[in-house]
């Protein structure tokens, strides 16, 4: 049975869309999602969200495995976006994924060109935790410092971000989501290992 989206869908993605902008805008900052619909597992509620807001018709997506093992996410997804779905992480302008420990390589999504930046992947990663602590990071909409961390994730994540932010304007913008939250971290912020 379709699981239902937005019980009030202008609103709701208004909200979502505002609360998208605010991660964007100051990276790493931690944000409750609390206008969420009931996705089939195991798409939680942030990534679900993020998916309803961002995605439609136009907008190829990539599911990893656990996500595209059960038809009901694809349904789910189709029936509430439009979106189609894709079998390359370099088609897909969103890709979806739930078991961030086996996450491809950031360079498998698409980059983007120089002249269209923007065609590149926005990953919404779906991990266990998410802290404001660990990994260091600078760049636009932070002051100073901020701290992050997310888990699990590839070992060697932070050497793929910093390939990524060295490609700026081109390379993929993330979104982490918990069961309850979502942090950003757009192309434009430098990451380091935590000192």
């Amino acid at each position: 049975m379709l699981q239902p989206g937005f019980g009030d869908p202008v609103r709701a993605a208004q909200a979502v869309f505002r609360l998208a902008l605010h991660a964007v805008a100051a990276p790493g900052t931690i944000l409750a999602c609390e206008v969420c619909p009931t996705p089939p597992t195991p798409l939680l509620a942030p990534a679900a969200a993020l998916a309803l807001t961002l995605c439609d018709f136009e907008t190829p997506v990539w599911l990893d495995q656990p996500l595209a093992g059960n038809p009901d996410v694809a349904d789910f997804l189709r029936f509430h976006t439009g979106a189609r779905l894709v079998v390359s992480p370099a088609a897909a302008l969103f890709a979806v994924v739930a078991d961030p420990a086996r996450l491809p390589a950031l360079a498998n999504f698409a980059q983007g060109c120089r002249d269209y930046p923007d065609r590149s992947t926005t990953l919404l990663v779906q991990v266990e935790s998410l802290e404001a602590r660990g990994w260091r990071l600078q760049g636009p909409g932070i002051r100073h410092l901020a701290r992050l961390s997310a888990a699990p994730l590839p070992a060697d994540f932070v050497s793929q971000l910093g390939v990524n932010r060295a490609q700026f304007p081109c390379g993929v913008d993330i979104f982490f989501t918990t069961h309850h939250a979502i942090a950003a971290l757009p192309r434009s912020v430098r990451v380091a290992e935590a000192a």
